[in-house]
């Protein structure tokens, strides 16, 4: 029984190093803003790459945060490798801001497009690459579509809005919290006024909070519909029927503005990407499961979009 227990850690181990050789990892440091992790497939001497862009908050290049850890883009990551398709994800400037207990409360916007820029423009000088593409996830969506303008070669958005973010959060409010939905179309008037206020309900805090209320500024003056529609690049446009914060509506809005554009939509997949086949509790838990897989379709449409 020892001997055949052995054998059995052997051959695992054996298929566990088979795996990790089937690409190589590397952390990159594109600025003084920016690090994150390459993973080329082995063996492939120009392979196509993907830009993997993180959603809204301080989000790594593993699609976490404090309160919401599924490893989402580190899976897709590796997903994407293994079909020979070179990744690249990078933590957001204000995770390493955090890291280093030095918080810019200038952050706008507009730096998460700059930064995404200046991954594609790092890439792009080392001619390393068949083609580039962008992989946007959530808020990440719209970060993407911005820098791809001229830039690469293909645009994915994965749970992206197609509309500006004031429209989404007022829809989100009338559905979840009804009571405040006049008060946030008043507040996002004033910011549409270009002025701040403190006068918001204590509920909203977390939307309206004084020192973020610029960021919100610059974020709400883009239009997904409009910017993709001046993309002329293929677009994949993907949604799951079970996203609590980007519904389908959203992607086909974005579907509608480009003729370029494919629209998938992944039955049961959240908007962290996985399976859920139960209720709304168990779509909320599984933004801190780390052990649930992709949806199976996910890497699978991202891979023949890329391969075509």
């Amino acid at each position: 029984m020892k001997s055949y227990f052995i054998i059995i850690l052997a051959l695992f181990s054996i298929s566990i190093n088979a795996q990790e050789d089937t690409y190589t990892s590397q952390d990159i440091a594109i600025n003084k803003h920016i690090d994150g992790t390459l993973l080329l497939p082995n063996a492939i001497n120009k392979p196509n790459l993907a830009i993997i862009i993180a959603g809204s908050g301080p989000t790594d290049r593993n699609g976490n945060q404090n309160f919401s850890r599924s490893n989402n883009l580190k899976k897709l990551a590796i997903g994407l490798t293994n079909n020979a398709i070179a990744s690249f994800r990078y933590d957001k400037r204000i995770v390493k801001q955090i890291r280093q207990n030095n918080v810019s409360k200038d952050i706008m916007f507009d730096d998460f497009v700059t930064d995404a820029i200046s991954v594609i423009d790092y890439f792009k000088k080392q001619n390393k690459y068949n083609k580039i593409y962008i992989v946007g996830h959530s808020q990440g969506s719209l970060v993407g579509m911005l820098a791809a303008k001229d830039k690469v070669d293909g645009f994915i958005s994965l749970a992206g809005a197609g509309q500006s973010i004031d429209n989404v959060i007022i829809e989100q409010v009338e559905q979840t919290a009804p009571q405040f939905t006049e008060d946030t179309k008043r507040i996002f008037k004033i910011l549409k006024d270009g002025k701040t206020t403190t006068d918001y309900p204590v509920a909203l805090s977390s939307i309206f909070n004084i020192e973020i209320q610029k960021f919100m500024m610059n974020w709400m003056q883009y239009n997904p519909t409009e910017i993709l529609s001046t993309l002329e690049i293929p677009s994949l446009i993907i949604n799951g029927t079970k996203d609590l914060q980007v519904s389908e509506a959203e992607a086909k809005l974005l579907k509608e503005s480009s003729e370029k554009a494919e629209l998938k939509i992944i039955k049961n997949m959240n908007h962290v990407l996985v399976t859920i086949e139960g209720d709304n509790l168990e779509n909320s838990k599984s933004y801190n499961e780390t052990y649930r897989p992709l949806a199976t379709e996910l890497v699978d449409s991202i891979v023949s979009f890329i391969k075509k």
